[in-house]
């Protein structure tokens, strides 16, 4: 028994021995990879980014050469550290801070020095990269803008951060990926795929030439070229006419939902963020609290939309039965309503019918038919969430499900929004308390680019195309289904046509009839919304918003645009000259109101920004 017990426990031992020489050498392949980390040195081989175009054609973003200064810690031998610091003016600090934070990283595996290195930089250093074993120039690309615009659409690139190394394998230390804009949304397709090149050393640490004679190398892919629906010539217009004021055009081609301008104000020069300068250039920008550079407000900034909204009132009146276009409502210098409550209105002809109330933008008028939406229905919780329905299918309250790399929702309020706000049911409320919505100010909250794409749906007469920026990809133009199927809203087309022709009427009668453009014919809506801010603790009323929306030609549009001009008084004052410009700018190329340019170009808002500081009154209702 003795006996077999010892043949047993020799067996098992010779098994489990047998067992784990198996594992380390067939499937356990850690140590093979270690001793190649050892023998070989992976040299990374990138790509050319991909070109971005314009709609027209138009570069504008190429490539420009850059070099960086790598390190493979493991290699390094001593060296005159005075000398390399002279070189790439850098002390002696800075260096030992990136050679620790080098090593932390990795021994083995090559980590960024010195980033960018400019072209002089170069050339000195080259020559004597003999001297500094472990070191070597990496050659990458760096972007080149071939215009002063669109900071906000392209974006910019930069080093990737640890997070983003640990959870993407593509990724190494020292790498550039799309930040923001265009150049994070397709980032798979503008950055190719690296190349590959393994290199054998000897026991000396010497490069000796291709491991296996190069078999696992690769070439590097280049980037794919992408055009974007952005018309550059429109928006550089756009960024000249929004100098010195803040707010965000966005343009739209109504037939196919491209994004013809994307513009947010203030802005920068996208070369800002590029090269060694970047991370000085960036932290300025970001610490610009007050102007916000790098805040895309076409996409992000939530703004009441003022009097364009009344439109959609009037398309769900219609839609609901509750008005038609001949009924007719007086207005008294506003609209009087609950305990001697007013909704003021400017002046103008009275009772006014659908058309011309769109056409003088009666608030009286949208008072009305508002109640009548909401009082249809045995509760005003009914009647809001009908209203809300009718709404959302316009895209707003929502992500419109765009391409672009940021965004926000609005804000369309429901009936549990007001449950919440009133405490119901311990307090009713009725249509009176809401009635702010009738007019766009309220609860009510759109991005720029929702406005655009509101006023793109009625020029359609109840569809629109998802908006996107993406036009074609190698020459190929972009097939996704979201971007190339019809949205349709709740309203039947039919009640399209006498909004259509109360905003024609805004410029040959009513609020912008002295933005009219010779031999175009416009559809439009002013607007002007309350605006108001915390100063020291208070609520302060500043200059109202100045805004305007408007599609051209009326029959057939091929653009539709929303300008939104924070503390601009109101809406045809900058807003709708912007407009009526920019419409002209696409269609024509170019400008015969040149009285309207001048104003804008000459005219500056600072003085209204300063205020919050400056203690100046603000211009309220002027």
């Amino acid at each position: 028994m003795r006996k077999v017990l010892l043949y047993i426990t020799i067996l098992t031992t010779g098994l489990i021995f047998i067992g784990r020489l198996f594992y380390l050498q067939i499937v356990d392949t850690s140590l093979a990879i270690r001793s190649q980390d050892n023998a070989i040195k992976v040299v990374y081989d990138y790509p050319q980014r991909g070109y971005i175009y314009d709609r027209t054609g138009e570069l504008m973003v190429s490539n420009q050469p850059s070099y960086d200064v790598m390190v493979i810690p493991r290699n390094l031998k001593p060296f005159d550290t005075t000398e390399f610091c002279n070189i790439l003016n850098l002390t002696r600090e800075d260096l030992e801070k990136k050679l620790d934070k080098a090593r932390i990283y990795s021994p083995m595996l090559p980590s960024v020095v010195i980033p960018q290195l400019t072209k002089s930089e170069y050339a000195i250093l080259q020559e004597k990269m003999r001297k500094y074993e472990g070191f070597y120039i990496q050659k990458r690309s760096l972007r080149d803008y071939q215009v002063n615009h669109s900071a906000n659409v392209l974006g910019y690139i930069a080093e990737v951060n640890q997070k983003i190394v640990n959870e993407n394998p593509y990724y190494i230390s020292g790498d550039l990926i799309g930040r923001a804009g265009v150049e994070s949304q397709y980032e798979e397709l503008l950055r190719g795929v690296k190349g590959v090149k393994h290199i054998q050393k000897d026991r000396f640490n010497r490069d000796i030439g291709p491991y296996k004679e190069g078999i696992y190398d690769t070439l590097p892919e280049k980037g794919k070229d992408i055009t974007i629906s952005i018309d550059s010539d429109l928006q550089g217009y756009g960024t000249k006419l929004m100098e010195n004021k803040r707010g965000g055009i966005v343009a739209l081609d109504p037939q196919s939902g491209e994004i013809l301008a994307l513009i947010s104000a203030p802005t920068y020069d996208p070369a800002m963020l590029v090269g060694r300068s970047r991370s000085r250039n960036y932290w300025e920008l970001y610490s610009d609290s007050i102007a916000k550079p790098l805040y895309d407000r076409g996409l992000l900034a939530e703004y009441p939309p003022g009097s364009p909204f009344k439109t959609l009132n009037a398309l769900i009146g219609l839609q609901e039965g509750v008005v038609d276009t001949d009924d007719s409502f007086s207005c008294n210098h506003g609209y009087t309503y609950g305990r001697g409550r007013k909704l003021g209105c400017h002046a103008h002809k009275s009772p006014l019918s659908m058309i011309p109330g769109i056409a003088q933008s009666c608030n009286a008028y949208f008072a009305n038919v508002y109640r009548r939406i909401i009082e249809k229905y045995p509760s005003p919780q009914e009647g809001m969430d009908t209203w809300n329905m009718h709404l959302k299918s316009f895209g707003l309250g929502q992500f419109m499900g765009n391409d672009l790399s940021t965004g926000r929702p609005g804000k369309i309020p429901d009936s549990d929004y007001y449950n919440r706000i009133y405490d119901y049911p311990t307090y009713k409320w009725y249509a009176s308390a809401t009635l702010s919505n009738a007019i766009g100010q309220g609860e009510v909250l759109m991005t720029p680019i929702q406005l655009a794409n509101m006023t793109a749906t009625i020029g359609n007469k109840g569809w629109y195309y998802t908006p996107h920026i993406l036009k074609e990809i190698d020459g190929q133009p972009i097939k996704e289904e979201k971007f190339t199927k019809k949205n349709y809203t709740t309203i039947d087309a039919k009640h399209f046509d006498p909004v259509v022709e109360g905003m024609h009427e805004v410029y040959k009668s009513g609020t912008a009839s002295t933005l009219r453009i010779p031999g175009i014919e416009i559809a439009g809506k002013t607007g002007t919304a309350e605006n108001f801010a915390k100063i020291d603790g208070k609520r302060v009323q500043l200059t109202d918003h100045s805004i305007f929306v408007a599609f051209a030609p009326v029959d057939n549009p091929k653009i539709a645009i929303a300008v939104f001009v924070e503390n601009g008084y109101w809406g045809s004052r900058y807003a709708g000259r912007m407009a009526s410009l920019m419409i002209e700018k696409y269609l024509k190329g170019t400008i015969t109101r040149t009285d309207m340019e001048e104003w804008i170009l000459s005219h500056s808002l600072q003085d209204e920004y300063a205020k919050p500081v400056s203690g100046e009154p603000f211009r309220i209702n002027q």
